[in-house]
């Protein structure tokens, strides 16, 4: 960042919270093996957001833990869940999957709507 003159800058605590009711949590099939013997059986999905001067960005990227490259990813001005949809449909489109596949995220709103 340093080299391209860019410069981050942190505010306070993260202030998004969407009202509703709370979604039961899924079982946890990851169990905390980050390593994968082979690509495409682990996922994992984030969300993040990027201030801009026009407003925020929402961007969601799934990762295959595996090689530790993003596969999918989709970005939005609204933080919903038809962007984290787009970002993993945009992964199982590019990528050949074969067997079982866990798809891991923190459980967020977004991941839990039942829409």
């Amino acid at each position: 960042m340093q080299e391209c003159g860019l410069q981050s800058h942190q505010s306070g605590a993260d202030r998004y919270r969407p009202a509703g009711e709370e979604h039961p949590a899924s079982p946890n099939l990851l169990q905390q093996n980050f390593a994968p013997a082979c690509p495409n059986t682990r996922w994992c999905g984030d969300i993040t957001y990027i201030r801009t001067k026009d407003g925020w960005l929402y961007l969601a990227v799934v990762m295959d833990l595996f090689s530790r490259r993003v596969v999918g990813m989709a970005m939005s001005t609204s933080p919903d869940a038809e962007r984290v949809c787009r970002a993993l449909n945009n992964a199982l489109e590019t990528r050949h999957i074969e067997g079982r596949l866990i798809f891991h995220s923190d459980q967020g709103s977004q991941y839990s709507d039942q829409n």
